[in-house]
């Protein structure tokens, strides 16, 4: 139900803001631009749609002996389900890979989430990694922008 419910709200903002760009022209070059701002310190991912605060979830990130990645990232692949080729093929639905093998995506470790736990992935509750995907996917990953900070 909440996905659903997120899927159309997601759908409807895509639509709207794809004509408000259209009706203003080059007036609104940054129309429809995500930025998920990913904070290692505080272990939360920030959803920014326009310059607009939409969503604020807890992230799992890389846990004592590994590293997630700092920087800004484009999203390279999105798998609606990917198993991981490097830990024994652990599933990793509504992957959004942003560099080499790592990715945004979600975890049934939801008691984990808050605190550094993954290999170097950002995790997420199964339902806020189901919402990034499709808002990716709605937007494109060219209009996708991932930055994580320590």
């Amino acid at each position: 139900m909440h996905t659903t419910i997120s899927a159309k709200l997601i759908n409807i903002t895509a639509a709207a803001l794809t004509g408000a760009a259209l009706l203003f022209g080059s007036g609104a070059a940054h129309a429809n631009q995500i930025l998920a701002r990913v904070s290692l310190s505080q272990q939360t991912m920030e959803v920014l749609v326009d310059g607009r605060p939409t969503f604020a979830w807890k992230v799992s990130t890389g846990g004592r002996g590994y590293v997630t990645p700092t920087g800004s990232f484009k999203p390279t692949r999105m798998h609606e389900m990917w198993y991981s080729k490097k830990y024994d093929n652990a599933p990793m639905p509504h992957s959004v890979f942003f560099s080499g093998g790592y990715a945004v995506h979600a975890t049934y470790a939801i008691k984990n989430l808050g605190r550094p736990a993954s290999h170097g992935c950002v995790r997420l509750h199964p339902d806020n990694a189901a919402d990034f995907y499709q808002l990716v996917e709605a937007f494109g990953p060219a209009n996708t922008s991932i930055v994580i900070v320590k």
